[in-house]
């Protein structure tokens, strides 16, 4: 794991006993929900494949994707900061591992780690938003990690029917204790080279195909929701 950590003992120490206190707490939420999942096999292919897939959402969907894809070595960049050491203490705790930067800080050795975790056999994990957004507009940190690599871009979106909405830039969703939460993993995205034309088309059509994801995770929901819906 990267670290050249700014922060002091007791905020490390503070960020330490965050994670410890609310890793229980979501793992005991999350055991709650319904799941409604589409394109599962889309992972599965991808790892057949002997490649390893670049999962892609967007910020404000992180909570509910945390528990589905825990315990199978994802990687996923967290930020330098206070926030980002108790998210990566949460992190560890799932089974995620993390490479530490952001768009502000240490992005460039992060991706470097990522590119050596997915040659190893690890997958890696983008919240193409973040970590400061726009909300919906994509970062090329994932295309073009995937145009350097040869390791395919993963998209998917969550929707839940009962959720908290946090007063944050992303409006994360934190579905409620039972809830029925619909995933929905696309078809892998393969981005040919890093060549700048080829990633902003690259970015551009990550774009449209979450919005595409998210259409379907709430068509899901509607069909789960009528009478006689399992």
């Amino acid at each position: 794991m990267i670290s050249d950590s700014p922060l002091s003992r007791s905020q490390r120490v503070k960020a330490a006993a965050i994670a410890t206190a609310a890793s229980p707490l979501i793992a005991a939420l999350c055991a709650t929900f319904r799941w409604r999942i589409d394109g599962a096999q889309h992972w599965e292919a991808v790892i057949r494949s002997g490649r390893q897939p670049i999962l892609a959402l967007w910020h404000g969907r992180i909570f509910a994707g945390l528990h589905y894809f825990r315990r199978r070595g994802v990687v996923v960049i967290t930020s330098q900061n206070f926030d980002g050491e108790w998210i990566a203490g949460i992190l560890h705790r799932f089974g995620f591992g993390t490479a530490r930067g952001s768009t502000s800080r240490g992005a460039a050795r992060a991706l470097v780690q990522l590119r050596r975790d997915l040659n190893a056999g690890r997958p890696a994990a983008f919240t193409v938003d973040g970590p400061r957004g726009p909300a919906r507009v994509a970062q090329p940190g994932a295309v073009w990690l995937s145009g350097a690599t040869g390791h395919p871009i993963l998209p998917f979106h969550i929707e839940a029917d009962r959720y908290w909405t946090a007063r944050s830039w992303d409006r994360t969703q934190i579905p409620k204790p039972f809830s029925t939460v619909a995933l929905v993993i696309g078809e892998p995205l393969q981005v040919q080279d890093t060549e700048p034309a080829s990633l902003e088309a690259a970015r551009v059509r990550l774009e449209a195909v979450l919005a595409g994801l998210e259409r379907r995770a709430f068509g899901m929901l509607r069909d789960t929701s009528r009478p006689g819906a399992a």
